[in-house]
């Protein structure tokens, strides 16, 4: 089965959106679906720890803790 392509193109811009790549990605984690991230535009800004660690989607996790459990799961996350 091909793997999941998970894009997201907002940042500080729309925290709840930017947040919905990576909790996507994270339920991915532990089945047999493989997914990978894609940063686009002002998504590749998330790529930086401080911007990262100023989102927080409404409803979901701080978007830095997703990210650690993204990347400690070796999800690739394209920038």
């Amino acid at each position: 089965m091909a793997p999941i392509l998970i894009a997201t193109t907002h940042a500080t811009d729309d925290p709840t959106k930017a947040s919905l790549a990576f909790v996507t990605a994270a339920g991915c984690i532990g089945t047999d679906r493989a997914c990978r991230v894609v940063l686009i535009g002002e998504g590749a800004s998330l790529a930086r720890k401080e911007t990262a660690a100023a989102v927080h989607g409404v409803g979901f996790p701080p978007l830095s803790e997703l990210i650690e459990k993204v990347v400690t799961a070796k999800v690739p996350v394209f920038v």
